[in-house]
């Protein structure tokens, strides 16, 4: 009986331990955050950007790259029989790039292929900047993040140094502590940042050329209709 209350007591103490852990390192974690000093706010800044700017295009490239398939022979049916304004509405009523550089193509009908394929080009260069739109930026937190924490580095070595330096004989562990944390809590925060933003930017750059070959193909496949012979 008494071994059984014993382990009743560890079970209970090994309980209130894990209870109170994750308090305790959401702390730490928080601790560390604003011991890194004020360069950790651009770098928060930095990662609130990116994760906007991903979350936002990756909806917009899914988006766009949603193409009916049997677009292109209801189009054929409708130019066969000479509706051409059925099939701006039929464009229309499927918003997306290929879409839009259809409608654009299907409006010069009649003119010169050159035309033809010069306007669709045209409409397909304002579609894919579009889909492009943030990625510079989110290419730059990848960079700069990064590059910030190494800032931090140095800001923080430099204030463990003068420390010391103030110092004199009497040198403390707890009095470089300040620089200490936050030399290597930029670090690992801008790493982390640029990291995450690289993976993001690469995926979002393989999503848009999808899309892009989605847009070359159904432009080179209304370009052979219209080569088709009557």
């Amino acid at each position: 009986m008494f071994k059984l209350l014993m382990i009743q007591a560890d079970l209970a103490t090994e309980l209130d331990t894990l209870a109170t852990e994750p308090e305790g390192i959401s702390t730490k974690f928080i601790d560390l955050a604003f011991k890194g000093g004020w360069i950790m706010i651009p770098i928060i800044a930095l990662s609130i950007i990116a994760v906007y700017i991903f979350f936002d295009r990756f909806f917009a490239v899914k988006k766009a790259g949603k193409f009916d398939a049997g677009l292109l022979e209801k189009i054929k049916v409708y130019i066969t029989n000479g509706k051409i304004d059925d099939a701006v509405m039929l464009c229309r009523n499927n918003p997306n790039p290929a879409s839009r550089m259809l409608e654009k193509g299907i409006s010069r009908i009649g003119r010169p292929l050159t035309d033809v394929s010069t306007a669709i080009e045209n409409v397909g260069n304002l579609e894919i900047s579009k889909l492009e739109k943030g990625l510079p930026v989110l290419a730059s937190v990848a960079g700069g993040a990064p590059m910030l924490g190494f800032l931090g580095t140095v800001m923080g070595m430099i204030q463990a140094f003068y420390d010391m330096a103030n110092a004199g004989n009497n040198i403390d562990v707890t009095l470089l502590s300040t620089g200490i944390y936050q030399a290597m809590v930029t670090t690992v925060a801008g790493l982390i940042v640029g990291i995450i933003a690289y993976f993001a930017y690469n995926i979002l750059v393989t999503n848009v050329e999808k899309v892009v070959f989605k847009m070359e193909a159904t432009t080179t496949e209304f370009m052979d209709l219209l080569n088709e012979p009557v």
